[in-house]
């Protein structure tokens, strides 16, 4: 009973790092960014929740409004950051970026820490009451848990019917194949690009809110750890592959779950980061990544 108990904890978390995960994966599949400011998107939209909820409450009508502001303000913001902080940089050496990156990252962190409304002090964040539904003595899920679960499900699905099975998701797939070919195809490069970050912006937005449900409190630096350890399940399921991120999402989920309840919650962080260490040594291109061969 303790091992489905740990099982369910695995998916609800894994779940989360799974929606964080494919963010990254999307944006370095379209123009080979890791974007480490991502996670920092996601402590925005859990602020801009935070914010919803304390003026309309945490019912059902609450969580969906703040589910519709915390993604369009993500979104304003992933759009931004990539046409101010990473378009100008895109024909510029790759660590270029990279530093920007985590400059913006610093950037969006510390200036939550200075603004007045947001401060440094952690903040409870409002949710539904816990209901559990139990199974056994020592088996139950919780309603915030369930929610996690089908909502996590249910934007894969959304994602991965977009971008197989729309105009917009085949542009998507043209550009991170070939740009150069996709522009002369008549596709908007520069809009599809914006389009993308956007919308993996979006995802974190919808990961923050459940985060912040599930782990009821919100501060300027959450976004750090779950931004590193999705960036951790995108490089094990094979960083540019979307089926990949939701797999290392649910996989490291598993993982450091399983570490927390049968060996200690303090190698939890470690083992997190010694996958990405074995994947990168054994297996760079991940568990369903593609080799590519570059000419010179």
């Amino acid at each position: 009973m303790i091992f489905l108990q740990q099982l369910i904890n695995s998916l609800s978390l894994g779940s989360i790092y799974a929606l964080i995960a494919l963010g990254y994966t999307m944006v370095y599949g379209i123009v080979l960014l890791i974007n480490f400011a991502h996670g920092d998107i996601l402590m925005v939209g859990a602020y801009a929740a935070f914010f919803v909820l304390g003026a309309v409450g945490a019912g059902p009508a609450g969580m969906l409004a703040a589910f519709v502001v915390s993604m369009i303000i993500c979104a304003v913001f992933g759009i931004s950051i990539e046409r101010l902080a990473y378009r100008p940089l895109r024909s510029a050496p790759r660590l270029n970026s990279l530093i920007t990156a985590i400059a913006v990252s610093l950037i969006l962190e510390n200036g939550a820490r200075v603004l007045p409304f947001i401060g440094p002090n952690p903040r409870q964040f409002p949710r539904p009451v816990v209901h559990n539904i139990k199974f056994a003595p020592n088996l139950s899920i919780s309603n915030i848990q369930i929610t996690v679960i089908i909502l996590s499900a249910l934007l894969m699905v959304v994602l991965n019917l977009l971008v197989n099975y729309t105009k917009r998701g085949k542009a998507m797939r043209a550009v991170s194949f070939d740009n150069g070919a996709a522009s002369l195809m008549g596709i908007s490069v520069n809009g599809i690009i914006s389009f993308t970050f956007g919308l993996g912006s979006i995802l974190a937005a919808a990961g923050g809110v459940l985060y912040a449900s599930a782990y009821p409190q919100v501060n300027p630096l959450m976004g750090m750890m779950p931004g590193l350890k999705a960036f951790v399940a995108a490089v094990l399921g094979g960083i540019g592959s979307i089926p990949g991120a939701m797999l290392g999402g649910f996989m490291l989920g598993i993982a450091e779950t399983m570490t927390k309840a049968f060996i200690s919650s303090q190698y939890s962080d470690a083992i997190s980061f010694s996958i990405l260490i074995i994947v990168l040594m054994i297996k760079p291109t991940g568990i369903l990544g593609k080799k590519t061969r570059i000419k010179v």
